[in-house]
């Protein structure tokens, strides 16, 4: 029987792949998760929310998962300048996978 997951995972065509992509990476689960659990977050906040993760990673990860369409930026024009971070409607769909992923993890 064949599937879309043929050849996986050296495939750099396989969904699953481009799935692992979106969401690897040392901090992006756990920035994704502190905003489905905290809602709209400033900066500062996720940062301190997220024990350990550098300022340079931080904002690499935000701006990745934002062209990805999985984080929203909303810039408010206020003095000074507040910015705040949000899980998107794509990024709330990947929560219950998530949450199976770690279910079946810990199976035995």
């Amino acid at each position: 029987m064949s599937s879309q997951h043929d050849n996986c995972p050296c495939m750099e065509t396989c969904p699953l792949n481009r799935a692992l992509t979106l969401i690897g990476g040392k901090w992006k689960m756990q920035i994704l998760c502190s905003l489905h659990n905290n809602g709209p977050t400033r900066y500062n906040q996720l940062k301190r929310s997220l024990d350990g993760v550098s300022n340079t990673v931080l904002s690499a990860a935000l701006r990745e998962l934002e062209a990805d369409g999985l984080v929203a930026r909303q810039e408010y024009l206020e003095v000074p300048v507040r910015v705040e971070y949000a899980a998107t409607p794509r990024s709330q769909r990947l929560i219950p996978i998530l949450d199976a992923l770690g279910a079946w993890s810990m199976e035995p």
